[in-house]
């Protein structure tokens, strides 16, 4: 006998009569000896439907108010599904997010979870019944006892943080889609099912706008180890498992306030090779670092930064063992660069030995601003200067020299209160190069120029954004060094939503005050394409696929950053879905059956 929490979406509860389907599909699990609590959202469009009612009201509806509000949606569907249970002969107790004891922070709209107190719901259990739980809600801690909800995807927070407190077999998130498919099926409709993904692959995908799973419920599952399965509400078909390695034991107390950061990652014995001043344009990436894996050489960070003029920097690290491979590759081609059309300057290659690389990772990184500026800032007070920064939703990482590296792991360890990893292997042989490719389109592209070059910049440039609440994704630091006024300087470029691209704009030229004159520069019109998968570790060529794939397309990169497990392309919005499609037939991920998505 199993413990399961199911989790069903607005469309899996839409009607009376899916509400009677999904109570009969509960009652089948029953039978066969389970215990089952079931978390469901609000039926179809109701949460859009009581916004703009409040929007009626007022154009800024109180926060509070929003949450008395919105809490009523999932009240409707709790009770109609136990009403459901109870007429198929199965003994059922609705239980909104207060009555089942999921305790939040106070903060409306957006509430983590602090804990879960099982006691009610585990008489309930014990008694025979199926608990049905209102998702996406919750009550505040202290005196006030005050209705909050958990934002956007709550309904799959609520159902993995049950699943955690209860100590659950598996959770299962049943959807209106088969499972976890390789990229959006309505952008491109030969997407294949996957049979499983890693939750880190996941947490990058979900970030990326898969919208499948929530990031928050993903992160959960890692964090406590929670075997979660995403399934279809309207067939039996096994779905798509995601996975972690055993975690290590943490208290359920704070259970969405657990550090952010898991662990600190360095891996030493590396170089650096960057070329300067080569052509902004379509296929440059593709010819580097394709000749660069017909020599079978291992990249590990890749960085294209900014274009400046006609002209952009490529950089990226190798172990030391094979820089001169790679050395060699980038000095043949960048005598073919120098005579291209537009290339006013010649092409440089700059070979640094004795680099290392430092990271933090860990689920929590996600969503979290000021992680990325705190590692800065404790880099910069113990005067390790960063050569190059890469950025993904689970790791923050940066190139300093190697003689820093045990200074640096010791203040990183401190800083983060985590312990220390040696460079990551492959998880399992399993592991794909590429498991999916996602787009976003919601994001703007800022461009810093003139940044001082000393330690500490990027620090402060981060922590005025976090201070005010701005999440950033993707940071480049340029190669290229620049005099401006007597100073050595350099740019640096990031991505965020484009929401938050205005206010950033403006809490940065705040700091031209105190840093010096700085440009900054919003670029709305861009995509981020990237491709996700475990086995890119030690396969050489991945990254030349996907640039090769760009650029058979004449798709122009504009930034490149990298992770183990993710590559990703900042492009031009015009040219975001035509990558994503040429990414997504580059690594053979097209099923033979087109998978049916409602519209």
């Amino acid at each position: 006998m199993a413990l399961i929490v199911q989790k069903y979406g607005g469309t899996s509860v839409g009607s009376v009569e899916r509400i009677q389907s999904v109570a009969n599909r509960v009652k089948n699990t029953v039978s066969q000896g389970n215990t089952v609590v079931v978390v469901v959202s609000a039926m179809g469009k109701t949460t859009d439907g009581l916004v703009g009612l409040a929007k009626q009201i007022s154009s800024e509806p109180c926060r509070r108010e929003m949450d008395m509000l919105l809490s009523t949606g999932e009240q409707v569907s709790i009770a109609l599904m136990s009403m459901a249970l109870q007429e198929i002969g199965q003994p059922a107790i609705s239980l909104t997010g207060a009555q089942v004891g999921i305790v939040t922070e106070s903060e409306h709209g957006r509430a983590r979870i602090l804990e879960i107190k099982t006691d009610r719901l585990q008489r309930h259990l014990t008694d025979g019944k199926v608990v049905v739980v209102a998702g996406f809600q919750g009550i505040s801690d202290g005196d006030e006892l005050e209705i909050t909800t958990l934002g956007r995807g709550g309904s799959d927070t609520s159902a993995v943080a049950l699943a955690a407190a209860l100590g659950a077999d598996f959770c299962e998130i049943y959807t209106d889609v088969p499972g976890i498919l390789t990229t959006d099926p309505r952008l491109v409709p030969e997407a294949r099912l996957m049979t499983e993904i890693t939750c880190d692959e996941m947490l990058e995908l979900a970030s990326l706008g898969a919208k499948v799973l929530h990031p928050r419920a993903v992160e959960i599952a890692k964090n406590f180890g929670v075997p979660l399965v995403v399934k279809s509400s309207w067939t039996d078909d096994p779905g798509t498992w995601v996975t972690s390695p055993t975690p290590k034991p943490r208290s359920l107390q704070g259970l969405e306030l657990t550090k952010a950061v898991d662990s600190v990652e360095f891996d030493g014995d590396q170089a650096k090779v960057a070329l300067l001043r080569v052509p902004d344009r379509p296929g440059i990436a593709a010819r580097l670092f394709g000749e660069i894996a017909r020599q079978q050489v291992d990249v590990d960070l890749i960085i294209q930064s900014i274009h400046e003029g006609n002209s952009n920097d490529i950089a990226f690290t190798v172990m030391n063992n094979a820089l001169s491979k790679a050395e060699a590759v980038a000095a043949a081609i960048a005598p073919v660069l120098r005579g291209q059309p537009g290339n006013l300057e010649e092409a440089e290659v700059i070979v640094e030995k004795g680099a290392a690389k430092i990271a933090i990772a860990g689920a929590g990184i996600i969503g979290r601003p000021g992680i990325a500026a705190k590692m800065f800032a404790t880099l910069a007070e113990a005067g390790i200067n960063i050569e190059m920064i890469s950025t993904s939703e689970v790791k923050v990482s940066c190139v300093i020299d190697e003689t820093d590296g045990a200074r640096a792991i010791e203040v990183l360890q401190s800083a983060f209160d985590v312990e220390y990893n040696p460079r990551p292997e492959k998880v399992s042989e399993k592991d794909v190069a590429v498991r999916g490719v996602a787009i976003d389109n919601n994001q703007a592209q800022v461009a810093i120029r003139h940044v001082p070059d000393r330690p500490g910049m990027a620090a402060i440039l981060f922590s005025a954004l976090a201070d005010r609440g701005i999440s950033v994704d993707m940071i480049i630091q340029s190669q290229r060094c620049r005099v401006v006024g007597g100073i050595p300087t350099r740019d640096i470029a990031f991505t965020l939503p484009q929401a938050e691209a205005n206010n950033a704009r403006n809490v940065l030229l705040e700091l031209s005050e105190s840093i010096g004159p700085i440009e900054v520069i919003v670029n709305n019109d861009v995509a981020k394409v990237s491709i996700v998968g475990s086995g890119m570790i030690g396969q050489p060529g991945v990254a030349a696929r996907f640039f090769e794939a760009l650029a058979k397309d004449s798709i122009n990169i504009l930034m490149i950053a990298t992770s183990e497990i993710k590559i990703s392309c900042v492009v031009t919005k015009e040219d975001g879905v035509k990558a994503l499609k040429a990414a997504h037939s580059a690594f053979g991920l097209a099923g033979e059956e087109k998978v049916e998505v409602p519209a």
